[in-house]
């Protein structure tokens, strides 16, 4: 398999070199050249696989031979060996039109340890291999940090350096990230917002002789690596409702913010899942419900919500999908990313918005919508939505037509935004895990929003 760039400048490279390149050198997003198919016999052979297996069957697709096979299922079975269920992600369900697909059983309690175990595990293993020097960096808007620094803190030949928003994740998430004390990890606490972070990041990778000099690597779902990640649980998922019964039409609701969860399960669905509906779910930052309904592309005024993790105006694997919308032209693509920086915003003709509704549906939650799905479920099912997996409940009940079962994406373990869960007079009892994160002493370094400043601390640290 072969990885390109969506602005077309950067030839064919495999692999291996896609997941270290990260962000592409000529600023795009590297994607596959082609999409693997796969038929209805295959499908399936695939329903009756185990999680691991299935993930080991689909990577396979994506990376060839480029990692011999018994090497790989190495790298697949050491990275869900650290998940609390056997099944990894399992299903459950609330009614017969509701299903939730619990992504949480990792070891930072969110669904990003499904991507960056496995992402940790690769790293560690390229660095071995080629003795390559393995600097990584990355933004977070909660979640993401803390499972990259689990899935690389102490392993040899590796550094991480995670920005997040200062005081703008939940009390959990700074905890996970912050209290880790091992000497190849380093948390810079950011004056600014997610937007801010992400933007840093890219401008420090775009810098191409930076880049190298540094030996810098994304962890963030600018790498390809983590979409393809996380693709298997959409196949595992519908694997476990269709063996009741195959003719059932199923959707996925996913709560996302940078668009990279939902983008996994529409690479999902041009595989050959046949997915019904992909929901995507907002909440107040809602650009990507107005580009779904809309056409318009345009970050707005940023909102803090009590579903941090979605807290962003500026979707970083909107360019992958905007490729596949214009046909795979990265001439176009190019100029479309060229005039965005101008005018701030992108707009699409008709006829493209007609194909972008064939894709998705798009709902906005809002706060108080948030808290009263999480009140509904706990008081009906005796079940704890987090306020993320809450904007996909409410999404999917916004879509779900008779005949009809809709999969909602649980991102992450309700106690890590207890702070929402308080306001609907609900109290949980933690996991011991995240309970003994308030014992323990922070090690984080704030810093302004701007690059100098942030190059100084890498420049330090690596």
């Amino acid at each position: 398999m072969d990885y390109i760039s969506t602005r077309g400048k950067v030839g064919a490279i495999g692999f291996i070199d896609a997941v270290m390149m990260g962000l592409a050198d000529d600023g795009g997003l590297l994607v596959p050249k082609h999409i693997p198919q796969v038929s209805e016999e295959t499908l399936k052979q695939w329903q009756q696989l185990s999680y691991q297996d299935l993930a080991l069957e689909i990577f396979s697709l994506y990376i060839g031979e480029e990692i011999p096979r018994e090497d790989l299922k190495k790298l697949v079975d050491d990275s869900y060996a650290t998940f609390r269920d056997a099944e990894v992600t399992p299903v459950r369900s609330m009614n017969n039109s509701l299903q939730i697909l619990e992504l949480f059983h990792g070891p930072t309690f969110a669904f990003k340890d499904i991507a960056l175990q496995f992402l940790g595990n690769l790293y560690s293993y390229i660095s071995r291999k080629d003795n390559s020097i393995i600097h990584i960096l990355g933004a977070t808007s909660g979640d993401t940090g803390a499972s990259a620094i689990e899935g690389v803190r102490g392993k040899e030949g590796i550094r991480i350096c995670i920005l997040h928003p200062h005081q703008k994740v939940s009390k959990v998430q700074e905890l996970q990230m912050t209290t880790v004390d091992d000497a190849n990890v380093l948390n810079l606490s950011v004056e600014g917002n997610f937007d801010d972070c992400q933007r840093i990041i890219k401008e420090l990778f775009a810098d191409v002789d930076f880049k190298h000099r540094y030996h810098l690597r994304a962890i963030n779902s600018i790498n390809i690596a983590r979409i393809l990640a996380q693709t298997v649980y959409y196949f595992y998922a519908y694997f476990q409702l269709t063996k009741k019964d195959p003719a059932t039409k199923v959707n996925f609701s996913v709560p996302t913010g940078n668009f990279g969860d939902i983008f996994a399960g529409y690479l999902a669905k041009r595989m050959g899942l046949p997915i019904h509906k992909l929901i995507l779910a907002t909440n107040e930052n809602n650009i990507l419900e107005r580009f779904v309904n809309e056409g318009v592309y345009q970050p707005g005024e940023f909102h803090s919500t009590y579903s941090p993790s979605m807290d962003i105006q500026v979707a970083s694997n909107f360019e992958r999908y905007l490729y596949f919308l214009h046909g795979e032209d990265a001439q176009a693509i190019s100029a479309i990313m060229d005039q965005y920086k101008v005018d701030g915003k992108i707009v699409i003709p008709a006829d493209k918005l007609a194909k972008v509704q064939a894709d998705f549906v798009a709902y906005g939650v809002q706060g108080e919508e948030c808290l009263r799905t999480i009140s509904k479920y706990y008081e009906s099912n005796d079940y704890l939505l987090d306020p993320h997996t809450a904007c996909g409940v409410a999404a999917a009940e916004q879509f779900t037509s008779e005949g009809e079962v809709t999969v909602a994406l649980s991102t992450a373990h309700p106690a890590k935004f207890d702070e929402a869960i308080r306001l609907v007079n609900i109290e949980q009892t933690s996991p011991t895990q995240i309970e003994a994160l308030f014992d323990k002493p922070q090690f984080q370094t704030l810093v302004g929003g701007s690059n100098s400043e942030i190059i100084e601390q890498l420049v330090k640290f690596y």
